[in-house]
């Protein structure tokens, strides 16, 4: 049996994004990486939060092998995953006006802390909300979204604005609208989104961007190691405990 051709059209598609990403978007990753050394530095904490599939990005980076111990997931009930029932009702929560604010009164997250907020479109009320908010509360927010939404749809939030335009960093995904990188005859919607790829590289850039930072001002990263390796276990136990204050996913 011959090589799939659309399978190879989407590795095709998916290395090309990553490198627009790499050559575009590095000073931009290496300042977002500096802020996260800068509130490691400062004995801040970190958060990550994504809605839907732009969640996956956000777990991705929490309590993960080769991570930041410091890296925490700020959920909004009902938003993280396809889990819920309805799946639809993740997508209906993202347009509700105040459940960010809610959210956040109610989360450990303040006054210099960072918050990450992933979202593709960066167009729903929940996410621009979350960025409004967050700033408002002193937290530095890094905001991961395809900037081709706010230049060619319309807001979905009260304010008319998106995502990029409440967050102190930007990291651009160059994902195009849709999120779907093939066409092929016989194949009436276009398929294969590439999101999920583009922004989980772009998060770990940037965490390998902060640990950098992190050795350049003489401070070791908080990182955990792999439990399936020899020691990891014992590794990671001296790190949580280290840093506990700054881990709330153990609570």
């Amino acid at each position: 049996m011959s090589d799939s051709k659309l399978a190879g059209q989407f590795f095709d598609a998916a290395i090309g994004l990553l490198q627009r990403v790499r050559d575009e978007e590095s000073a931009s990753i290496t300042a977002a990486g500096s802020a996260i050394a800068d509130t490691v530095g400062a004995g801040g904490r970190l958060f990550a939060y994504g809605a839907g599939h732009s969640s996956l990005a956000a777990q991705d980076v929490v309590y993960r092998a080769g991570g930041l111990a410091l890296m925490n997931l700020l959920t909004v009930p009902g938003t993280t995953g396809v889990d819920v029932m309805p799946a639809t009702l993740g997508s209906a929560l993202e347009r509700v006006d105040g459940l960010a604010s809610a959210v956040l009164d109610s989360s450990p997250a303040t006054s210099g802390d960072v918050l990450v907020i992933i979202s593709l479109s960066g167009r729903n009320a929940l996410p621009v909300e979350m960025a409004q908010n967050a700033r408002a509360l002193g937290l530095t927010v890094i905001g991961v979204t395809s900037v081709a939404y706010a230049e060619q749809t319309r807001s979905r939030h009260v304010s008319g604005g998106f995502l990029r335009d409440h967050c102190d960093i930007v990291l651009d995904s160059k994902i195009a609208i849709g999120d779907a990188e093939l066409t092929a005859p016989g194949i009436e919607a276009p398929f294969a989104p590439a999101s999920t790829v583009v922004t989980s590289a772009i998060m770990q850039a940037m965490l390998a961007a902060a640990a950098e930072q992190l050795v350049a001002r003489g401070i070791e990263p908080p990182l955990l190691r792999s439990a399936n390796v020899d020691g990891g276990h014992d590794w990671n136990g001296r790190v949580m405990t280290e840093y506990r204050e700054r881990i709330f996913y153990r609570h």
